[in-house]
């Protein structure tokens, strides 16, 4: 895999927002689905992890305060062309390790039931039954983390 470098970015930055469009064009676009400014404006208090080629974003991942101790990761896209590279991987290691630096001892996530494997192999544990969400079925899957 070529250099890829995982950062957090600022909300509302450059990189940010460039994340909002890859997000959009792998995770709302197939499903016909559109983020409105309310919900982007919701997340100004979540962490933004973005993965970093030459300077372009192709990965990203948002982290949100779900409890005193549990952070839900949402919204985990690479880019359509990075796939299956180890892009994916990296931005969870680096959201996990963020997590236990800041205090947190859980991660929590709703994976779509195409993500479900990618999650197991990454030792997450499925919590209840299928659920539809967005139109499409998810899992909620949480992982300790030590």
């Amino acid at each position: 895999m070529e250099n890829i470098d995982i950062q957090v970015v600022e909300f509302n930055s450059p990189m940010q927002l460039k994340s909002v469009e890859l997000r959009y064009k792998v995770l709302r676009e197939p499903l016909g689905l559109v983020y409105t400014p309310e919900q982007l404006a919701d997340e100004k208090d979540e962490a933004h992890i973005v993965a970093l080629k030459q300077d372009e974003v192709v990965g990203v991942l948002l982290l949100k305060v779900a409890g005193a101790k549990v952070l839900k990761m949402r919204q985990v896209a690479v880019a359509t062309d990075c796939q299956h590279s180890g892009i994916g991987k990296l931005l969870v290691f680096f959201a996990e390790q963020y997590a236990k630096n800041n205090g947190f001892h859980l991660i929590e996530l709703h994976a779509r039931d195409t993500a479900k494997d990618f999650y197991l192999k990454l030792n997450y544990k499925v919590e209840g039954n299928v659920f539809m969400e967005v139109g499409i079925p998810h899992y909620k899957m949480k992982k300790v983390l030590v």
